[in-house]
């Protein structure tokens, strides 16, 4: 039996609908601008990526969303009073008042909303403002105007999103210009660029993990924490709401970039962001790997390269994840790749050196090990050379701190340990730290950078060289360019760690590779 309850539904939501109306900032026209500026910041908090994702708080992860709830939710979007209900010339009329960002977050919303903020000729008008053509004293040339008066017309001939696609490409551009000419200064001891630190600031840079199921489930997570050091950024992730360790499958670790780089002003977390995949790692079997350092709350893991998981020891969950980037081509591989493809660097060119010894003499090495913002050791070790009768098992030796050379060791200052927090619990591992390296060549051009995750063990065997009154430990780190070893003797008097051996091993073929010579 009918009731009319429909009726009067429908009579008090045409009520609060214009009462809305009477509540908008800007009436007539200006109420609609207003809905449409609405929609616009509410889209803000989806990511940069492809596919729907839903904003969470900083710190939590963003899930994507399902193509049933997709669906839901367009269909909801067609209420009635709602935008999506207007002719799309008032759409277009409404669009052409908003900014580039505004139209970017809009076009998410909707299908139809994102067809119709590709438009042309709103497009063109931002384009035209962003970068207008120079200013010049002369008189215009009649043919220019005539080209430029015929590219206007031609706007409609070019595919929907041309102008869009132009306007992003140079801004992107003009970026890399600016960061460009902010890392071209160069440190003498390190080899690296001496504005890092300055071109992450202006930059707006950070870095995000996404998580990947097997199910194809993402969960995209900004970072929490970030500490600058001497040669590296660590970065560290921390939450409430980690996915099971055991369904996840690849953990992709991405540089974020704003689109629309300000560098005078602080972009926020909501505007269009553009990802730049860095390094993949393999989770499948994260518990099998092997065990680098734990407490009486967690346990770490170190991944390739220079990835550290930690899972609570009770239940087998994440607890952290923390990420030691070196900032050799740090801004190039945070923002120059894609979100599936990771940046390449230009390839090398030799340089041609007939010279006896080529490759084997003038190296100069910076080494940083620290943790949780403390240092423990940093130094620059010069003239490192080795001969050519040294070579072998594909591997040229440098030996950087030799065990008999008393002169030669180093104290480790302070209580060597990884630091940890997340939201509720805190800790410290012992004999854990990470580890940075950078070897240049006998051009002061980066040949080798480390950084990764390293413990300290007890040794096996004792050094070669003169007895030492202590338990003696050992640092191992290998990757395909090459290895390195460091031997340390603990002292009970001073209460130190003692440095007494550093032993870097270069293979041969990156050695050919570098320097074009044929050990």
């Amino acid at each position: 039996m009918a009731t009319g309850r429909g009726r009067l539904l429908r009579q008090y939501w045409l009520g609060l609908q214009a009462l809305q109306a009477q509540q908008a900032p800007f009436p007539g026209r200006g109420a609609a601008l207003w809905r449409a500026e609405q929609a616009a910041r509410c889209a803000r908090a989806s990511r940069f990526r492809k596919g729907p994702d839903v904003p969470l708080a900083a710190g939590c992860p963003a899930v994507r969303l399902s193509p049933r709830k997709a669906q839901h939710d367009e269909r909801a979007a067609g209420c009635p009073g709602s935008l999506t209900r207007l002719p799309s010339e008032i759409l277009l009329k409404i669009f052409s008042h908003l900014d580039a960002v505004s139209l970017l977050c809009i076009g998410c919303v909707s299908k139809r909303f994102y067809h119709l903020a590709n438009d042309n000729l709103i497009w063109i008008k931002i384009y035209s403002a962003a970068f207008p053509p120079r200013k010049s004293n002369w008189k215009a040339d009649p043919v220019e105007e005539t080209a430029t008066c015929t590219s206007l017309l031609a706007v409609g001939e070019k595919e929907a999103g041309y102008w869009k696609k132009e306007y992003i490409a140079k801004q992107i551009a003009s970026v890399k210009r600016a960061l460009a000419q902010v890392l071209r200064p160069v440190n003498p001891y390190t080899g690296l660029p001496v504005k890092t630190k300055e071109a992450l600031r202006i930059s707006g840079l950070g870095w995000a993990i996404v998580l990947k199921e097997k199910s194809g489930k993402e969960y995209v997570m900004e970072h929490v924490d970030l500490s600058l050091n001497d040669t590296s950024v660590t970065v560290v992730w921390y939450g409430k709401n980690w996915p099971c360790v055991t369904a996840l499958s690849t953990l992709d670790l991405c540089g974020v970039t704003p689109v629309f780089m300000d560098r005078y002003k602080i972009s926020t977390k909501n505007r269009p962001r553009w990802y730049s995949l860095i390094a993949k790692y393999d989770l499948s079997h994260l518990t099998e790997c092997t065990v680098i350092g734990c407490d009486r709350l967690v346990r770490i893991f170190c991944l390739s390269p220079g990835l550290l998981v930690g899972l609570w020891k009770r239940k087998a969950e994440l607890a952290f994840v923390v990420a030691s980037l070196h900032f050799h081509h740090l801004v190039e591989r945070s923002t120059l790749g894609s979100n599936s493809l990771p940046y390449e660097p230009p390839p090398h060119n030799p340089v041609l050196d007939d010279s006896p010894g080529c490759g084997l003499h003038g190296y100069q090495l910076h080494v940083d090990m620290h943790s949780g913002g403390t240092s423990y050791l940093c130094g620059t070790f010069r003239n490192l050379f080795t001969k050519k009768e040294q070579i072998e098992n594909g591997h040229i030796k440098l030996i950087v701190i030799n065990v008999k050379n008393n002169r030669e060791h180093l104290p480790l200052v302070g209580k060597i340990g990884f630091t940890w927090k997340t939201d509720i619990f805190d800790g410290f591992i012992k004999s854990c730290s990470i580890m940075d390296m950078t070897l240049l060549d006998e051009y002061r051009k980066p040949f080798w950078c480390v950084s990764s995750p390293v413990c300290m063990r007890p040794a096996t065997s004792l050094p070669d060289g003169p007895n030492l009154l202590g338990q003696t430990y050992c640092v191992d780190h290998t990757d395909m360019e090459g290895d390195v070893h460091a031997e340390l003797v603990w002292m009970e008097e001073p209460e130190e760690y003692f440095l007494v051996s550093l032993v870097l091993q270069l293979t041969v073929a990156k050695v050919n590779h570098w320097f074009g010579t044929r050990y």
